[in-house]
């Protein structure tokens, strides 16, 4: 009798560790394919165009609109034109260089990242060149 007992429990424990098992490999196996996903960035769509952007600093909104084309933008904010010579890392990254800098800080040169798109914008990442502290924005596509 002790025997039958002792296998009841032997196989119940089992049967729960195996269906724990299967429960928490499956819930493994789900968690590291969505890790994995990274959606789609179809940055060559944002290399040219004409654009309208807003990025947020201390809580205050900017918005510029801006032409780019592969070597150059023209932007303009606040009724001021600026023009930069641009020079692609990748599809998905660039460097601005003022072309006329008016100040020092505008010599700086300029590292843009585009971190997502969608069929009309993207979103952004950007910072001097070499300065860790980095803004976010978001840009949209005008039709012309």
């Amino acid at each position: 009798m002790v025997v039958l007992k002792t296998f009841k429990i032997s196989v119940l424990f089992s049967s729960f560790a195996i269906n724990n098992f299967m429960k928490y490999s499956i819930a493994l196996l789900v968690v590291s394919f969505l890790s994995c996903y990274e959606s789609a960035r179809n940055c060559k769509d944002y290399k040219t165009g004409a654009f309208y952007s807003e990025v947020i600093i201390d809580g205050v909104l900017y918005k510029s609109t801006f032409k780019r084309s592969d070597l150059i933008q023209i932007e303009t904010y606040n009724n001021q034109v600026d023009s930069s010579k641009l020079r692609w890392i990748n599809d998905c990254e660039v460097i601005f260089k003022t072309i006329n800098p008016k100040n020092m800080a505008e010599q700086k040169d300029i590292h843009l990242k585009i971190l997502t798109t969608t069929d009309s914008s993207y979103t952004f990442e950007y910072s001097y060149v070499g300065d860790i502290k980095k803004q976010k924005g978001k840009a949209y596509k005008l039709d012309f």
